[in-house]
């Protein structure tokens, strides 16, 4: 069986893969002209630039959540181990130069996420109730009027979020402050189990006002710690940002190489590791958005986009960095190791060592700051899985997947879930396949440059 699932995570996120959710990020990104690149200070302004404004006006519907709300909520998400071990991993086993093509698979990602966000406000709709339903299934059933491709993404979304967005997560949180704190795993399960239970019960408004403190907090903890680091090591940064550079475009692993590491494990692994990291084009995130009170699809793709930018632009930047101008990372040893099967360090423990040369108990703030991202991922997995969930059973569906959303929170904290990861890293990816279908059929009803009349 394990096999069986390894192959098919190996299948799924395949060259093929890549090259499809970079395709519709070029797609979009022409389509709009480098809306991202052309109208920066417009949109950052129009998103991050407008909180303030927007706490002081918005008068919240009984049934929505307001657009930062709906931001945290979908950055909580996003914001996980991803950001910490992925952009670990991409060094280890693709090079300095594999930072490089996740900036690329980000910037042309930042577009995907405009898109299927623009286009979950345009087709979600309001039940009996009054509550807004939407998400890429309901774009999928509405849009292209093809309820089989809404029911598998639905089902993909619905096994993922179990496995990549609660015990995945939960186990790194508990073997971090294992290894940090030495508390049990169990404990921290338990610990973890009520939290969770506590803003399930509450549904989607109670996740969105957990998140909206949350996701600050732990963002503002993990970038200040990250640039006491960066500052004793300040001369060292532009080093770091030439090999970056340089290492990106190395055609051949030859002599004089950093370690060996060529092009291709570059380009392969940045890509990966950039889709792991925002999941931009999984359409995970439009189940989010789609609860806000906003009424302009372009403001919304335009939240998406800022979603991405602080996820990989800046909070994997700062990892990378961190990680490159510490002295902890040593490429040829990391490949020597890969090459010759030996142990391989595990990127949370390298980022925290990484932590540790500067900051005095490094390693256990790193592990404090895990869990937060951890415990983020998890209750923002929960609202996708929720929706999905209802779309599929309604409200008895509902109510039978937060109880075991709960439950599978203590055993993911225990078990090793090499298995599990690989099976929800393949969920993850054929969620996908129905989505990036959606956006090439719906990909022409997008619209970029009225959002300056939306906005105004």
């Amino acid at each position: 069986m394990q096999e069986f699932v390894h192959g098919l995570q190996r299948f799924v996120w395949g060259p093929g893969m890549l090259v499809f959710f970079l395709a519709a990020g070029i797609r979009f990104t022409l389509q709009s002209r480098f809306f991202q690149l052309r109208k920066l200070p417009f949109w950052l302004k129009s998103t991050l630039g407008s909180l303030k404004k927007q706490e002081e006006s918005e008068r919240r519907e009984e049934h929505s959540i307001s657009q930062f709300q709906s931001f945290c909520t979908a950055l909580a998400a996003t914001l996980g181990t991803g950001n910490i071990a992925g952009v670990a991993t991409a060094l280890m086993f693709g090079g300095p130069g594999a930072i490089f093509w996740l900036w690329v698979s980000s910037f042309f990602g930042m577009m995907t996420s405009y898109a299927e966000n623009f286009l979950g406000i345009k087709y979600r709709y309001r039940d009996e109730k009054g509550r807004w339903k939407g998400g890429a299934m309901v774009y999928m059933e509405r849009g292209l009027q093809c309820r089989p491709l809404a029911v598998v993404f639905a089902v993909c979304c619905l096994g993922a979020s179990f496995g990549m967005g609660n015990m995945v997560q939960g186990n790194s949180m508990a073997q971090g402050l294992w290894e940090a704190f030495h508390i049990p795993p169990f404990v921290s399960g338990c610990i973890c189990m009520v939290l969770v239970a506590v803003a399930l019960t509450g549904g989607v408004k109670r996740i969105a006002a957990f998140t909206e403190k949350l996701v600050p907090l732990m963002a503002a903890a993990y970038l200040g710690g990250a640039l006491v680091v960066l500052f004793v090591y300040r001369e060292r940064i532009p080093e770091a940002f030439r090999l970056i550079v340089t290492e990106a475009f190395r055609v051949q692993a030859a002599a004089g190489g950093i370690a060996g590491y060529g092009m291709g494990q570059a380009v392969r692994m940045g890509i990966a590791r950039g889709i792991f990291s925002n999941e931009a084009g999984l359409g995970s995130s439009v189940l989010a958005h789609a609860n806000t009170q906003v009424s302009s699809p372009q403001v919304q793709g335009m939240w998406g986009m800022a979603e991405i930018f602080i996820d990989t632009m800046v909070v994997c930047t700062v990892t990378a960095l961190v990680l490159l101008v510490s002295g902890v990372y040593e490429p040829q040893g990391f490949l020597s190791r890969i090459q010759t099967g030996g142990p391989i360090t595990d990127g949370t423990t390298l980022t925290g060592m990484a932590f540790a040369t500067v900051i005095p108990w490094g390693r256990q703030f790193l592990a404090a700051a895990t869990a937060l991202f951890a415990l983020a991922t998890i209750l923002g997995w929960s609202c996708f899985g929720e929706q999905t969930a209802e779309y599929l059973g309604k409200e008895k569906g509902v109510a039978l997947y937060r109880l075991v959303y709960i439950l599978v929170t203590l055993p993911g904290c225990i078990l090793a879930p090499q298995m599990i990861w690989e099976l929800s890293d393949a969920l993850n990816g054929m969620m996908a396949v129905p989505n990036l279908l959606a956006l090439f059929f719906l990909g022409r009803e997008v619209r970029y440059e009225n959002a300056n009349k939306e906005t105004g």
